[in-house]
């Protein structure tokens, strides 16, 4: 049989499609399985990392289906966002246009990869339909208080005037046209994540099937922490300041403050901005400028405001900087300073030669000088606190704070609320109406979906929706009088927070939730490590919103998640700048999907980094065609042949026991280890066992189990070699004979006087006695005529025998 791969392939994805093969059943008293990978932004092309994804996805769902679960495999489209609008500025195309023209190429990408996704979940969430259900959401959320508006800082481009999104933002200017941006203060819709930080903190003890370090990852971001909240006092007010708040999770530090650090947007530099030397006020509006996200990995950089606050327990005069580390929407956007105990005040300190007060010793050793101590210790110089350890010394400090009405203990969360307003066009629009009687209210629920105008023109100057002539002016749903539409569209974080759950609706058009307490939690989640804050986090925050809407009953989205490593080319992330991307179609026109598949999963554990290689890619192709190759050791067969396992030869036994081994190990594969290598590993020694030997009755048996194990890896070979050789036997879950796995013997070690002397065959009903003469007869050349003054016996592993 020669290999065809694109005609089978062609073949087999037109009957899976026909058949509806891979739609789950409505049978719900089955046992389910959901598996989800991340659903795609549609770019225009898939990459090789949609391959990896979605290759491990689709292994899952088929050895599933196999095992006799009914399965719900689902894609769909990511598909509002900025990408679409630079293209309609770039190539004067409509977003809505070129969104939807991707989507139609990329399913066709995918189809090609003979991928098992659902055809009647499919949607995008660009969809009118997809857009009323979120809007209706966001009006509940909005009615409960959850949903709710205050003023901002965004990136503000005074040429184009338009609000620009971080990533807009190149060393301070538009990355349109160049111009420097300004922090503008405007109203933005928040949700209320904050009100859930607490359990999304503590529900992740729930998630033991989660890598440990998106666990972490996300505590960190919550950031919850015990601390001291206090005010030192200004020495002479500021206008309407007279003091500045501050919290500190190092209470027993308090005593090393040397500067106070306030953020650049801080209302105090407002009122002290004009009085200080030109320079200076440059640099802090040019620091404004940049956004906060850039001046984390900026150096350290600040100016002294030439102003002064006094310690509250010392009475010392504590000098106050403006620092691009200090972060407005963090805290009350200031923060005490103390550089011999936090290693980032020391790295400012050093750099402008701030004392370094030392006030917490180790308990044992000295404190070093090139750098903070920022461990617990014992404090000195600490006035009547010097000599408690820290962990004693925070709480008596707390207290003294408390008792002299100066402070308070509290407890601090680093999670902010979630800020969802985009100054752009595509995207959902937020269902709120603004009246000058009725202030801000909801849209009616009946005029829902709240749809974008498609008569706009996207030249990137201004929000095309806040520029068009009618789209805005409406009618109060409430009063009736004239009023104006919200121009904000939502972050698109709020679709993809949500969508796994529209996938159990059986018509993703006409209903926003299937059969959820059936379908939920999703089994398989997998995508990147890069999602395992922003993305993860929120669609665990919808889902107990979700909860609390009475939409959904369970508490978390996703029972297990595998976070796949990237595929790289020459050591480095594939990209285009760098002239090393592999092009999936490239790959499938010139090997066939069954070859991109094999490699991909066969390089590397998927949540290790694949490094891309030519000469493996032609390895898989190889495999293939000697897997077909070999069929001609098989007979046509309806039923598989009986066999006497006791009257098989010692070849036709290891060779039999090779292809269980695999059929066993993809077992722990798919349910423990996920290292989808060893068992195509384990596949490949099978073959080479049944290669050993030539009886037709082991070969078929071995191969059709080999079939098996492989349909989920390369399913069109799999499929046209079982129609062809088993009359299409349905792939099913297959029983694991113990007997294959009976040993009759078994192979050891001989050492005489710890020195190797070969290898002996023994029954492996074998007493140690037995063993032991056996050892001796096989090593006599070596004890003969001497005196055995010791038999060591290590079960299945050696005999030594020690000889004088």
């Amino acid at each position: 049989m020669e290999y065809r791969p694109h005609e089978i392939e062609k073949k087999w994805q037109t009957k899976w499609l026909e058949s509806g093969y891979f739609e789950p059943k409505k049978d719900k008293s089955l046992p389910k399985k959901y598996v989800l990978s991340m659903f795609p932004y549609p770019s225009g092309r898939i990459h090789m990392g949609h391959v990896r994804n979605y290759t491990i996805g689709d292994a899952f769902a088929r050895y599933y289906r196999q095992q006799g679960f009914n399965v719900l495999h689902p894609i769909g489209w990511d598909s509002f966002g900025m990408p679409a609008e630079n293209a309609a500025i770039k190539h004067g195309i409509h977003p809505k246009k070129w969104t939807y023209e991707n989507i139609d190429y990329m399913r066709k990408e995918l189809q090609s990869l003979g991928l098992s996704f659902s055809q009647t979940r499919e949607f995008a969430t660009s969809d009118k339909e997809y857009t009323k259900f979120e809007q209706e959401f966001i009006i509940e959320l909005w009615n409960r208080g959850l949903l709710y508006k205050k003023k901002a800082n965004l990136n503000w481009c005074p040429n184009d005037k338009t609000v620009l999104a971080n990533e807009q933002v190149v060393e301070g200017k538009c990355w349109r046209c160049g111009h420097d941006i300004e922090q503008k203060e405007m109203e933005q819709y928040y949700l209320k994540i904050t009100a859930y930080a607490d359990e999304l903190l503590e529900d992740l003890k729930k998630l033991t099937n989660w890598p440990h370090q998106v666990r972490t990852m996300q505590e960190n971001w919550i950031g919850k922490s015990r601390g001291l909240q206090f005010k030192f006092q200004l020495k002479q007010p500021i206008g309407e300041i007279a003091n500045l708040s501050v919290f500190t999770t190092r209470p027993d530090t308090i005593y090393g403050v040397t500067y106070i650090a306030v953020a650049p947007e801080h209302k105090i530099i407002d009122e002290v901005l004009d009085s200080l030397e030109e320079e200076k006020r440059d640099r802090i509006l040019e620091i404004r400028r940049t956004p906060p996200r850039d001046r984390a990995t900026m150096e350290k950089e600040g100016i002294p405001l030439g102003i002064y606050a006094i310690h509250p327990l010392t009475g010392e005069k504590v000098e106050i900087w403006t620092a691009n580390f200090v972060l407005a929407d963090y805290g009350s956007g200031a923060v005490m300073a103390v550089p011999a105990h936090d290693e980032r005040d020391f790295e400012f300190a050093s750099k402008y030669g701030i004392e370094k007060r030392v006030v917490v010793v180790p308990k044992d050793g000295e404190v070093p000088s090139d750098r903070p101590f920022i461990e617990d210790g014992i404090l000195q110089n600490s006035g009547k606190f010097s000599g408690l350890s820290s962990s004693k010394a925070r709480e008596k400090i707390i207290e003294e704070f408390e008792k002299r009405g100066i402070g308070k203990a509290v407890i601090n969360y680093k999670l902010r609320d979630w800020g969802i307003s985009r100054q752009r066009y595509w995207g959902a629009p937020i269902p709120l109406i603004h009246c000058s009687k009725c202030g801000t209210v909801p849209e009616k629920i009946e005029n829902l979906p709240v749809t974008l105008p498609e008569d706009v023109e996207i030249t990137g100057e201004g929000n095309p929706l806040d520029n068009h002539p009618t789209w805005k002016f409406c009618k109060c749903p409430k009063c009736g009088g004239d009023a104006v539409r919200e121009t904000d569209t939502m972050d698109t974080f709020i679709q993809s927070s949500w969508y796994q759950f529209h996938y159990t609706a059986e018509n993703p058009k006409k209903e926003a939730f299937g059969d959820v307490s059936y379908w939920t939690p999703i089994d398989h989640y997998i995508g990147g490590i890069e999602h395992a804050i922003l993305h993860l986090l929120y669609a665990r925050f919808f889902t107990k919103l979700l909860r609390d809407l009475g939409k959904i009953e369970i508490d978390e989205p996703f029972n297990h998640l595998l976070t796949q490593g990237m595929v790289l080319k020459d050591g480095a992330k594939m990209s285009k700048s760098k002239g090393n991307v592999i092009d999936p179609d490239e790959i499938i026109s010139k090997y066939g999907a069954d070859t991109a598949r094999l490699f991909i999963l066969f390089t590397a554990p998927p949540t290790k980094e694949l490094e891309w290689n030519d000469s493996g890619v032609e390895g898989a192709f190889r495999f293939i065609r000697r897997l077909i190759l070999k069929s001609e050791n098989i007979d046509k067969m309806e039923e598989l042949p009986k066999i006497d396992h006791s009257q098989l030869s010692k070849t036709e036994k290891f060779a039999r026991r090779k292809v269980y081994e695999a059929l066993k190990r993809a077992d722990e594969v798919y349910n423990n280890s996920y290292t989808f290598n060893t068992l195509i590993a384990g596949v490949m020694e099978a073959l080479n066992g049944l290669d050993k030997q030539s009886n037709r009755k082991i070969w078929s048996e071995g191969y059709w189990i080999l079939l098996n194990i492989l349909e989920p890896i390369i399913p069109h070979v799999a499929w046209e070699l079982s129609e062809k050789f088993f009359k299409l036997r349905n792939f099913g879950k297959l029983e694991i004979l113990d007997e294959v796995f009976e040993i009759e013997e078994i192979k050891l070690g001989l050492s005489i006087n710890g020195k190797n002397r070969g290898e002996f065959s023994v029954p492996a009903t074998a007493s140690k006695d037995e063993i032991i003469s056996i050892a001796k007869q096989h090593g006599s050349k070596w004890i003969e005529g001497k005196n055995i003054i010791k038999e060591i016996y290590v079960p299945n592993r050696l005999v030594n025998i020690v000889v004088k």
